[in-house]
């Protein structure tokens, strides 16, 4: 496994590999590695013959300083974390490798970046678009994988990539959890012994979520209002959101439909949690 610094360096390797008549699968990363996102390497090794990952803290889709600066950077460690699932090429550049002085480009999205995440992070999802679209130029793969876990962000990452005509499959995995049901988020590190108990209200809230429409319940104000009771028992945490919405526009529901999915974004303490479920199976 090689770790290069230089778009220039990274596009010589991945055309290298296409050359020998190999695919080429892509996991984008900020970092702080854990189980999801090797879950998703994993994939990408059985999938495709050459695996490249970025490891880079995009600073755009940061709307809050001191967030962007907490960010965990552990280059080192998530190295030999991917090099223990087989991947081949880490992208590792610097802020100025990306965003050379002078660029004034972006990518944009309206709708589905409009709502949940983007009205609680302005700006964010400009910075999530440019990144990838810059990305998947830069590494050119038949591949790439996301985490469900940020439903939202996958959502219109595959909507760029069909509405900009990439030549890109986007596959998107289901959220990997710990043994008690809690997400895995490189954000987890933040949480305190009694922030990381209360943390799993997200977890539990959704649950019941889910629990509700299994017994036929199709009220989302209903479902809405217990999932809040659920996460408001917990004295360390503040909503920002607890929504139900159909999975492809994002959109509001009134009444629950197959394959809607809950979202929900809490702050325990001072660290911001998302995770969300699919309530309904589509038939």
């Amino acid at each position: 496994m090689e770790t290069v610094r230089t778009i220039e360096e990274t596009r010589r390797e991945v055309r290298a590999a296409k050359a020998d008549g190999k695919s080429v699968g892509f996991v984008p990363t900020m970092g702080a590695l854990h189980e999801g996102h090797l879950s998703l390497m994993r994939a990408g090794r059985q999938e495709t013959d050459f695996l490249v990952i970025s490891v880079f803290v995009n600073p755009k889709q940061f709307n809050d300083p001191k967030d962007l600066k907490a960010y965990p950077r552990e280059l080192k460690a998530d190295a030999e974390k991917a090099n223990g699932v087989g991947v081949d090429l880490i992208f590792a550049p610097s802020d100025a490798e990306m965003y050379p002085k002078g660029a004034v480009t972006f990518v944009d999205q309206h709708r589905l970046t409009e709502r949940w995440e983007g009205a609680h992070r302005p700006g964010h999802f400009r910075g999530v678009l440019t990144v990838v679209a810059k990305l998947f130029n830069i590494i050119e793969p038949d591949i790439a994988y996301f985490g469900r876990k940020d439903f939202q962000q996958a959502a219109i990452i595959k909507t760029m990539a069909a509405d900009l005509n990439m030549s890109v499959e986007i596959k998107v995995l289901p959220t990997v959890r710990e043994p008690d049901g809690l997400a895995m988020s490189s954000r987890n590190v933040h949480l305190s012994e009694d922030e990381r108990k209360q943390a799993l209200c997200l977890f539990r809230a959704l649950s019941r979520g889910r629990e509700m429409v299994e017994a036929g319940e199709r009220d989302t104000g209903k479902i809405v209002t217990e999932m809040k009771q659920f996460i408001d028992g917990n004295p360390l945490a503040r909503i920002d959101y607890v929504a139900i919405a159909d999975p492809d526009r994002l959109e509001k529901r009134e009444q629950v439909e197959p394959g809607d999915v809950a979202l929900v974004a809490v702050r325990i303490g001072k660290t911001r949690l998302i995770d969300n479920m699919i309530l309904l199976k589509e038939r």
